[in-house]
């Protein structure tokens, strides 16, 4: 597999980023990513009580990838809703990147770059892409609607819209929603991207602390059992089940912004992906997730992609 910009600037053999998923991207995932050749990346609250103090959660969950590994990893903050107190703490042990989504790239790029972090932004269009360029970010991540959890409003997907954001930026392109595998790589690649973000493949691996039911339920997930589900909140794909359905009714009548957040609350993706209610809980993946067939070692997911790319580039010839 080529090395690329974003190799350089992470600092690392492959340009596979793995996924800040919410509640799932714990330590053990982001240092056996970042191990294998990849960059790994922490969810602040992956794994974290409900009592618990959401910084010190933090602190604890770097300093435990740290002991597995001595290779680069780092955080993802959605901006919205990410208190300055958690950005001070990736500064603090000195992460090598932080990748931030969901709100002003200008917000916190500036103060997480004076400390020599790297940022890469997620965006969904090409005018939040030339916005995050202009806020100096390293990189952006081009992630199409057919990314697991919340999504961009313009509902582009990742074929249409990476092309586009590369032609449209100089900084390096990350391509993510829906790659799962060599073939998703090499594919980005074609469209001119410098990496991939991938998160639903590595649910599925031994490494995760997705609840086993989660991890059950991707794996014998079709083409068609992903959905997207409350448009006026926040376009969100999740695994269908009695949650989504329900949703969808409240959609289709009609429901308000206002009841669509009074029925959903909070606290349903951590009771779908962590605690494993699949009936009551949100179960964010991808629309490629009936191509994970297996649990495998993070290691695995990432050799396979890696000879699997070279199979695929070798064919292309």
């Amino acid at each position: 597999m080529k090395k690329t910009r974003i190799c350089d600037l992470l600092g690392i053999e492959y340009p596979i980023i793995q996924g800040g998923m919410s509640w799932i991207a714990n330590a053990e995932l982001a240092a056996a990513v970042s191990e294998a050749g990849g960059f790994g990346i922490i969810s602040p609250n992956a794994g974290m009580a409900l009592d618990a103090d959401p910084a010190e959660h933090l602190r604890s969950l770097i300093r435990r990838a740290k002991s597995l590994t001595n290779k680069p990893f780092g955080v993802n903050f959605p901006v919205l809703g990410t208190p300055k107190e958690l950005v001070d703490v990736a500064i603090q042990e000195r992460v090598r990147a932080v990748t931030t989504s969901a709100g002003n790239p200008a917000t916190y790029t500036g103060y997480l770059k004076e400390a020599g972090i790297r940022v890469l932004h997620v965006v969904a269009s090409v005018r939040h892409a030339q916005g995050a360029e202009r806020r100096g970010v390293d990189a952006v991540i081009a992630e199409g609607y057919e990314a697991g959890g919340h999504n961009g409003f313009d509902e582009l997907p990742t074929m249409v819209l990476v092309p586009r954001v590369v032609d449209a930026v100089k900084i390096p392109v990350v391509a993510a929603g829906g790659i799962m595998d060599s073939r998703g790589v090499a594919a980005a690649f074609a469209l001119g991207a410098e990496g991939v973000q991938m998160g639903t493949a590595f649910i599925a691996t031994r490494e995760c602390v997705a609840h086993p039911n989660f991890k059950n339920a991707v794996i014998k997930a079709g083409d068609t059992d992903t959905v997207i589900t409350a448009r006026k909140l926040g376009p969100t794909r999740c695994l269908k089940n009695p949650l989504t359905e329900k949703v969808l009714e409240m959609e289709a009548r009609g429901a308000s912004a206002d009841e669509l957040q009074e029925f959903i609350g909070i606290g349903r993706a951590r009771l779908g992906q962590l605690e494993g209610n699949l009936v009551e809980g949100e179960a964010y993946c991808g629309a490629g997730a009936g191509m994970i067939k297996e649990i495998l070692s993070c290691a695995e997911v990432i050799r396979r992609i890696v000879d699997g790319y070279n199979a695929v580039v070798r064919k292309l010839a």
